[in-house]
């Protein structure tokens, strides 16, 4: 949580009556800590924000109207999380809970359960896609659309407004009701939409509970004191007689609904129905719809009938009981045509869920005179713009309306969807709109996000911020979209008009059109370090051109430079927040400056008092420092250069170079596949150019060790072979050195980075150890171009390297790294382990990869970091979901081992055939040697030279066994299959399925980059949490030690199991990958990753992981079961002993650690001594282990 918002929030309930700038997750977790003795939680984007709410607020003891904190229980998946809320409501406590997508879905059993028990709670959803042919993790409703069938009650809410006041009305309804809600809003639209509000009083709440109705529920708990039995199994005879019992109960629920909404009407002045009409009175052409739509919709429809027309909304809030009488009401009786819009879409159906409800309920109540259509809209937080609403207007006045169709796409296959004819600017007047162009990690979102509450708090205006994101992690691209003005913002789309734009990253200026649709005198403002004359050559015509055209004020400053003077490393968002306060007259210049400091406060305090004052010096530097821009009025005839023709794919310049261009959009349905299956390798086509700096060789000092290139997490950095011949068209800075070592001889060796695919974490340089540095860092300006040539040539050179054994740290990099130029943050620490596995195996490998992370950077659209080798082999990857990534693994182990039993009966029945010899020995030795991998490499290459010419010479069925083996040909050598995730993963949602599929002894490996947290969604402790560590879930520090899962597997006996560390033990790693990975049978390999979430500085992050295993945080081991077997013991401790003087120092090196000893005191030194204890208790049982 924002610590603004958090501090804001304990102030005390009397200053939150009235106005807040908050989001949608705030808003309904604000009303659900009220109501709850209990939240039962799981993180799941882009819910998780409430759980982390209610977990802050709790250990900061934070009162419910109930008056006392909130027990909040992180469980281990959603299906736990939805069973403790079952067993906390049976046992008379008011629970809740909040989820999202998969989530949800995964929590309908209980569900049923805890709606046929009639147990008032309201799930709140921050609604989501749900992953099909692919994840998102944006907003639609397909996931409260799966779950509609549950027996809970649906309530939806459009803006952040409503997330407040009908959460309210849901915890209400559901106490006098018995039946439990589901309270639902767009995921991200919505639950990270700001916006100004009126913040509820718990005071206020309090005064609108029915007692009688917590004390009927109080009553109704288990209790051996008054007994009674729940959950009974009961047989045809009566079950179909009880699931109709509480039918009176349902039909109770739109009236309390109604007075549920009354009673906060009345204390709010803000007026809710079941269903709300507006537009005229006499509308002929209506449009039916549900969440943030509703905003857009409204606004529209009053634009619109402004201008003559007579067009109206019905907006539905409580969806499930669906009232039809309730719905009916709100229709004119001059109604001719309705559109109806649903979020989700349900392939194979007659139409989706609200459009079916809508034809049945005209259909019941004698209106079916009424002509319904329907569409889907918005799926994946597509955006819904006024245009788009006017489209489906039109379509209702045309003579034919299109039924089913789409909005927002232009799907050139089915031809369902409209045409946006019109631009629509429906902006109130007095609107201020900007757009802000950042990088991940660079602190954009979090300076907008003050800004806002800024403006919203401190002044009478009012305030709304929406931020987008890519699918890259910190180092992606974000668009922030700002709106201020004197009334409410209604308006849950992107600006598309702004006043001003800011772009923070310069590389930007020539990747996107970012002043397209900026208005006439607007402000840019550019962070660069050019002056007007290099401007001249840096900026693209076109952006030189709009600048010129609509005059705009133009300003630069070079905040990269100021914040690295200053000490902030990247972190450049307090200089341009200042500067945009300064330039955009929003309010007073001087007052804002005064309001960021109080901010930086309030956000940073609990970092330290040197980054508050960096931040204060940063406010400081920035207005001596922003310069205007004079540029000439000859940028209005700026022409573009012709652009230097680059070879590609199909794929990338159809899909890849769109997307890139923040174009994706425009693209048409025909350019998808439909299985939603993409190419490989596509990264190396992307060339983003976001570092600072980059590693510059120096080969004088270099002793060719190729540390720097093991450790790189996105596989820029690489050594080069090279004989004389090859060089003789190479660059004239393309250095090499003669090769040192026996493999090297007679050939040329360099070091070559790719310096646009570089993220500048400068790990490279860290590590190498030659006694002057062979790697410094430089900025990249000063090296992109020659570099890059030289990469390029580079790549162009033959594989000298073949020869050489991959069984060392220095052999190992002469293999391809099969995983490159991910969009990982800079410095992380789990994505060379991958980049490793893929030098080694990558060839042959087959990869269940669960979501979290891994998933992420390793499978976001539109590119694909793993890539393939010279002969086109390269890593099958796929994900399926989070919970389920092992046995989904499993699933590729029995396919291949059911695969290649059948093949080698079919082979075994050629052997007394008539077939050359030589083939009938190749077919043998690959039966003999079926699992080994190097054998049947060798085997497979011989029998697909010799089948077509065998197949030439046979006939019958003889011919037809021989065509069927080529055609399996691709299954001869022996897959590698390995199953990757987090701890989130392994330790907690997947480890049922993880210790099923270890035990089964089925030959997979398992990579398990253990970050302690679950870094996807923001750092939540996971069972891999040590004690005493701050993360989400455990504010004030985790009280129970971390999980051993490597002992586990060990107790089998026969999975291999090995903990490995990247900065500590190279050489131990490499044994561990090869040995793991030899073994017929399971293996689990454990591997630290520094992450960004523990609050470190990642250009050391592989430092950090060498001084875990120093100070004994981190341990070492191998646990191989075929040593048993030889008459050793199994079990190797691979870590010397530790110093244990260190651990206190490196657990305080931590911002995880350190926020626990400023926050909670007196809480730290005992957890820290706790920690300490468990670590030496670890390590002394290892060492008993290794003594046996």
């Amino acid at each position: 949580m924002p610590q603004a918002l958090f501090q804001y929030f304990l102030r005390g309930n009397s200053e939150l009556m009235r106005k807040m700038t908050v989001n949608g997750n705030f808003a309904a977790a604000h009303v659900a800590y009220a109501f709850s003795d209990v939240a039962a939680i799981y993180p799941i984007t882009p819910s998780s924000d409430m759980g982390e709410y209610c977990d802050e607020w709790a250990a900061h003891g934070q009162k419910n109207i109930f008056g006392r904190p909130v027990r909040v229980a992180e469980l281990q998946s959603e299906a736990g999380a939805a069973g403790a809320v079952h067993g906390s409501l049976v046992s008379g406590a008011f629970t809740s809970t909040f989820t999202a997508s998969q989530g949800l879905l995964l929590m309908i059993p209980n569900m049923y359960k805890i709606s046929g028990e009639l147990l008032p709670a309201v799930f709140h959803v921050s609604a989501r896609s749900v992953a099909a042919h692919a994840l998102s993790i944006f907003g639609d409703h397909s996931d409260v659309m799966a779950a509609r069938q549950t027996g809970f009650a649906l309530l939806a809410s459009a803006s952040v407004q409503e997330a407040m006041d009908l959460a309210l009305v849901a915890h209400l309804a559901t106490l006098k009701s018995s039946v439990p809600f589901v309270h639902f809003f767009d995921g991200f639209r919505t639950s990270h939409e700001y916006q100004k509000i009126d913040v509820i009083d718990y005071d206020e709440m309090a005064q609108l509970v029915d007692k009688d109705a917590i004390a009927r529920f109080r009553a109704r708990a288990m209790n051996p004191e008054h007994p009674h039995q729940r959950g009974t199994a009961q047989n045809p005879d009566i079950y179909f007689q009880g699931r109709e019992a509480a039918n009176p109960y349902y039909l109770a629920v739109p009236e309390i609904v109604i007075e549920a909404m009354k009673q906060v009407g009345e204390l709010t002045g803000r007026s809710y129905k079941p269903f709300d009409y507006v537009g005229a009175k006499d509308a002929e052409h209506i449009i039916v719809s549900m969440g943030s739509s509703n905003d857009t919709i409204e606004e529209t429809v009053n634009h619109l009938n402004a201008q003559g027309a007579k067009l109206g909304l019905v907006k539905v809030r409580l969806y499930r009981p669906f009232s039809a009488k309730h719905f009916v009401e709100m229709i004119p009786a001059t109604a001719k045509r309705i559109a109806v819009l649903d979020r989700c879409k349900e392939p194979g159906s007659l139409g989706e869920p609200l459009y079916l409800d809508v034809q049945a309920a005209l259909v019941e109540t004698g209106r079916s005179n009424i002509e319904v259509v329907g569409g889907r809209y918005g799926l994946s937080s597509k955006q819904f713009t006024p245009a788009m609403v006017k489209a489906v207007f039109d379509n209702l006045a045309s003579s034919d309306p299109k039924n089913h169709f789409t909005v927002g796409i232009d799907d050139d296959v089915t031809n369902t969807s409209l045409e946006l004819k019109d631009d629509l600017d429906i902006a109130p007047k007095g609107l201020f709109s900007a757009k802000f162009y950042g990088l991940g990690s660079d602190g954009t979102v979090g300076a907008n996000q003050n800004s806002i509450k800024i403006i919203g708090d401190e002044t009478d205006m009012y305030a709304q911020g929406y931020f987008e994101y890519d699918s890259k992690k910190s180092g992606g691209i974000t668009i922030s979209h700002l709106r201020f003005g004197h009334t409410p913002i209604k308006a849950p789309y992107l600006v598309s008009q702004a006043n001003l734009v800011a772009c923070h990253n310069p590389s930007y200026v020539t990747r996107y059109d970012m002043l397209e649709g900026i208005k006439e005198g607007g402000v840019f403002l550019l962070n660069s370090p050019w002056s007007l004359e290099e401007m001249e050559t840096e900026l693209p015509a076109s952006l030189k051109k709009t600048i010129a055209e609509k005059k705009l004020r133009f300003y630069n400053i070079d905040a990269v430079k100021i914040a690295a003077e200053i000490g902030l490393g990247g972190r450049i968002n307090t200089i341009l927040q200042a500067s945009f306060f300064q330039i955009a007259n929003v309010i007073p210049a001087a007052d804002a400056l005064r309001y960021i400091k109080e901010a930086i406060f309030r956000s940073y305090g609990d970092k330290g008092e040197k980054i508050v004052n960096m931040n204060y010096a940063a406010v400081d530097s920035a207005t001596s420092h922003l310069v205007k821009v004079e540029y000439p009025a000859s940028w209005a005839n700026a022409t573009e250069a012709a652009a230097a023709v680059e070879a590609t794919t199909p794929y990338v310049d159809n899909v890849v170079r769109p997307v890139q261009a923040l174009k994706g959009n425009e693209l048409p349905v025909s350019t998808f596949s439909a299985d939603g299956t993409v190419p490989t390798g596509t990264t190396a086509y992307e060339k983003r150019g976001i570092a600072i700096t980059v590693p510059k060789w120096i080969a004088e000092n270099c002793i060719q060790c190729n540390q720097c290139s093991f450790v790189c997490p996105h596989a820029v950095i690489r050594p080069f072979l090279a004989t004389e011949d090859d060089l003789t068209d190479a660059p004239a800075e393309f250095k090499t050195l003669k090769g040192v070592g026996r493999d090297l001889a007679d050939l040329r060796y360099r070091i070559q980075i790719s310096p646009l695919d570089c993220t500048g974490c400068g790990n490279c340089a860290q590590v190498c150890p030659a006694k002057e540095k062979a790697l410094v860092m430089e900025p990249l300006a000063d090296h992109a171009e020659v570099q890059d040539a030289n990469w390029n040539f580079a790549m162009t050179l033959p594989n000298r390297g073949a020869h050489i054994a991959p069984n060392n740290v220095k052999g190992s990099q002469f293999k391809q790294p099969l995983f490159e130029f991910s969009g990982a943050c800079a410095g992380c620490g789990e994505t060379a382990y991958i980049k490793l596995a893929t030098q080694l195996f990558g060839d042959r490998m087959m990869i269940a990869n669960a979501t979290g992370c891994s998933s992420i950077y390793g499978g976001s659209a539109p590119t694909c970091p793993y890539t393939m080798n010279e002969f086109g082999h390269g890593p099958a990857w796929a994900n399926s979901l989070f919970e389920d990534n092992a046995e989904f693994g499993f699933g590729m182990n029995l396919a291949q081992e059911a695969r290649r039993s059948q093949l080698a009966d079919m082979m075994a029945g050629l052997l007394d055939q008539n077939i050359p010899a030589e083939l009938k020995e190749a077919l043998q030795l690959w039966m003999d040697n079926l699992n080994d991998a190097e054998v049947t490499k060798t085997a497979a290459a011989t029998i697909k030279e010799l089948l077509p010419a065998a197949i030439e010479q046979t006939s019958g069925d003889l011919q037809e066994v021989l065509k069927a083996i080529l055609a399996n040909a691709d299954i001869l050598v022996k897959k590698s299959i390995w199953i990757i995730g987090g701890d989130g993963w392994a330790y907690d949602i997947g480890y049922g399925g993880l210790d099923h599929v270890l035990a089964s002894g089925a030959d997979v490996n398992v990579l398990v980059l253990d970050t302690e947290v679950y870094s996807n969604t923001g750092g939540q402790a996971s069972k891999a949490t040590p004690t005493g560590a701050v993360a989400k879930f455990a504010s004030s520090g985790k009280r129970t030690r971390k999980k051993d899962l490597g002992m586990m597997a060990m107790s089998y006996g026969y999975v291999y199991v090995a903990t490995v560390a990247m900065g500590a033990n190279r050489n131990q790693l490499m044994k561990a990958m090869i040995e793991a990975e030899s073994y017929d049978g399971p293996s689990l390999i454990i591997a630290y990753a520094p992450c960004i979430n523990h609050g470190i500085n990642m250009s050391l992050s592989v430092e950090e992981s060498k001084q875990a295993v120093e100070c004994g945080y981190w341990n070492l081991y191998r646990f191989d079961p075929r040593r048993e077997a030889e008459g050793a013991n199994p079990f190797v401790l691979d870590s010397k002993e530790p110093d244990y003087e260190k651990f206190q120092a490196y657990l305080k090196s931590q911002v995880r650690y350190s926020r626990l000893a400023r926050q909670f005191p007196d809480q730290a030194e005992e957890l820290y001594a706790q920690a300490e204890a468990d670590v030496k208790r670890r390590y002394n049982g290892y060492k008993k282990l290794a003594e046996v």
